[in-house]
């Protein structure tokens, strides 16, 4: 069966486009180290997005609408290679984590829906990550880069053609969830990988990380580095050196958007009024509301509103969205003033949802873009609601998440008071407690 067909990738600010076939593309080709301020997107044909029956693994199940799948069609890989593909790399990725990509669980919580005074016919409904790959959402981002690197490496499309002995070290930068699913699935393939991490890293992750092979670089803030989040820095000198962009920041990897638009399609069968998303980088939300988008235009194409969620410990994302609505031209200038909007966080981030606190939303154009096209809103939850939200999920679920990982649902009790109790929402908890 043919792919539904990803055509290509076009750029948000500049139009650049690139057509699908081109291996190994990450960045839009107008984007340089003095102008940074690109980020691609996918280019999809409009077709209604279905699931395959009793799959559950859902880069089978979706196959044909992912990115990497059409670039595997485009360079003479058959349906069947493709699908085979995904099993035998699944299955790899299982034996080092225990499990394998699933379609995870999004049901109605009902003692949670009660404790905040939900009606029957409303409520909370909850998409648990907490049982995907490496325990969060970032292993889908990183799936779809991981199979278009082979795809592309068994046809010579790469810098080191197909030898594998001669491949380049992956790179990633990241506090804790990424970094973990990006070594489960280089271990997997036994992919050498580089890890960027804070110094202030929790140690349970660094061991694991050292259990998976990975090597690990702790990023201290040097004071004569530029603004901005050191790991990231440090990351980008390694690709400028080589290495392979293994990240989960779409204007840095592009292919992280690809798999994560799997969580929207999951979602799309309940109809909601609003999707609460926590945002660091702000890909889990670019995409939530991308697979929505996609799935529901088969359906009635009526959007939950998103509430982009960060904490008030770090909100670079809330700041940049009023910026873009009252500087000149509104929300449809803010990609060509991207520089001036978004900016990264000028004191030292501080929360317990520590996996959120990047100093700047890398996807905040996307996000945006999100927020108006659904009616929503970017929200800054209080520390305290951080706190309350990670008990409530404690109390009323049994999904032991941690405080990165329930954070979409402080964003909920932030503005409980303009949700309507006959609403239908939803969260999703991503990110187990270490």
């Amino acid at each position: 069966m043919p792919s539904v067909g990803v055509v290509g990738w076009r750029c948000v600010v500049c139009g650049a486009t690139v057509d699908i076939a081109e291996p190994m593309v990450f960045r839009c080709p107008n984007a340089t180290a003095s102008d940074p301020f690109h980020t691609l997107q996918i280019v999809q044909r409009d077709e209604p997005v279905q699931c395959a029956a009793n799959e559950p693994n859902p880069f089978v199940a979706y196959r044909r609408y992912y990115a990497w799948d059409s670039f595997a069609e485009a360079v003479g890989l058959s349906d069947e290679a493709r699908t085979d593909l995904v099993v035998q790399v699944d299955a790899k990725v299982a034996a080092i984590a225990g499990t394998g990509f699933v379609i995870t669980p999004f049901t109605r919580a009902a003692a949670l829906s009660a404790a905040l005074g939900f009606a029957a016919d409303g409520g909370v409904w909850v998409k648990d990550e907490t049982h995907q790959v490496a325990g969060s959402h970032k292993a889908r981002h990183l799936f779809s880069t991981l199979l278009h690197l082979l795809v592309a490496e068994s046809v010579g499309g790469t810098p080191w053609g197909d030898r594998v002995a001669d491949r380049s070290t992956l790179a990633i930068a990241s506090c804790g969830n990424a970094a973990l699913a990006a070594s489960t699935l280089a271990a997997a393939v036994q992919w050498p990988i580089q890890v960027f991490v804070p110094t202030n890293a929790n140690p349970a992750v660094l061991v694991r990380l050292g259990e998976l092979g990975a090597t690990v670089t702790m990023c201290p803030r040097r004071p004569h580095d530029p603004p901005g989040d050191p790991c990231v820095l440090r990351y980008r000198e390694a690709v400028a050196a080589g290495a392979v962009p293994f990240s989960v920041q779409g204007p840095e990897n592009a292919w992280c958007l690809d798999g994560g638009r799997s969580i929207g399609w999951e979602m799309a069968g309940e109809t909601l009024d609003r999707v609460f998303v926590q945002v660091g980088g702000g890909a889990l939300a670019r995409c939530v509301i991308g697979g929505l988008a996609q799935a529901r235009a088969g359906r009635d194409g009526v959007l939950p509103k998103l509430h982009a969620v960060q904490t008030e410990g770090c909100a670079p994302l809330a700041r940049a969205w009023r910026r873009a609505l009252d500087g000149p031209g509104g929300l449809a200038t803010a990609g060509a003033r991207w520089g001036v909007c978004m900016t990264p966080w000028e004191s030292e981030p501080h929360s317990a949802a520590d996996g959120i606190l990047d100093d700047e939303t890398y996807d905040w154009l996307g996000v945006v873009n999100g927020l108006v096209a659904s009616g929503g809103s970017a929200v800054v939850a209080p520390e305290a609601d951080v706190l309350l939200a990670n008990q409530l999920a404690g109390a009323h679920t049994t999904i032991d998440a941690s405080h990165t990982g329930t954070a979409g649902l402080a964003g909920l009790l932030a503005i409980r008071g303009e949700v309507r109790d006959h609403e239908r929402v939803a969260v999703i908890f991503s990110g187990i407690r270490r």
